[in-house]
């Protein structure tokens, strides 16, 4: 079995001249434990993964693997194209139809969020494409790892100042790449895309119903 990807910067393998910005993607093969094909791109919409690297995705596609999709991004700058319940929904329904006719199993994520604090709230920055995801999955029975909510509940969770090391803010020097320094609330540095991964691997467990096969443990009350 394999976990193949698609999506866009936010799940994109590590480019080595960017290091440390990194999408959850290249962090994901740390926390599974069968083989991660990467296929994410940066700037990547629903609409231009299909020129080539869907098709290039979907040919090693076999029975018994997942394809986890996540977009939303860049598709939203593209409202007339792309919209939330027109193209970017019809392009996720081909990607599904498509994995699902391989004998795979595909998974569709809503959008990580970014990182922009209002106080001590995270604001919504993508609109109804987060609920047609949600939609979409209720609709086609399709499993959901809504990444929308987990990347608002960590970052409050940790507050502004300490959520702020997990996305690409490097002080002037730290790196090559951003010599004079960068501030970037939608792209995660190594270290939050590792906190993504793990919790897309947990999510994939849950899907796949692993652990349940375990005996129930725990203290029995006595009545």
């Amino acid at each position: 079995m394999t976990y193949h990807l698609a999506g866009d910067s936010t799940v994109a393998p590590m480019k080595p001249a960017e290091e440390p910005m990194s999408g959850w993607g290249h962090a994901l093969d740390g926390y599974v434990d069968a083989p991660v094909r990467n296929l994410a791109f940066g700037g990547a919409t629903t609409d231009s993964f299909t020129s080539g690297s869907w098709d290039a995705l979907i040919a090693e596609v076999e029975e018994g693997d997942t394809v986890v999709i996540q977009f939303g991004h860049n598709d939203q700058k593209e409202p007339e194209l792309l919209a939330s319940r027109g193209g970017y929904a019809d392009r996720l329904r081909r990607f599904v139809s498509e994995t699902r006719e391989r004998g795979a199993r595909a998974v569709l994520c809503t959008s990580v969020e970014r990182r922009w604090f209002d106080g001590d709230v995270v604001t919504p920055t993508h609109g109804d494409y987060p609920n047609a995801v949600r939609d979409l999955a209720h609709e086609l029975d399709v499993p959901l790892i809504d990444l929308t909510v987990f990347t608002t509940w960590l970052y409050e969770e940790l507050g502004d100042t300490a959520s702020a090391p997990l996305l690409s803010h490097y002080a002037p020097g730290e790196t090559s790449a951003w010599p004079e320094g960068l501030a970037d609330d939608t792209h995660f540095r190594f270290e939050g895309a590792k906190k993504i991964a793990a919790f897309v691997a947990r999510s994939l467990r849950a899907i796949e119903r692993r652990d349940g096969d375990q005996p129930a443990k725990g203290s029995l009350l006595v009545s």
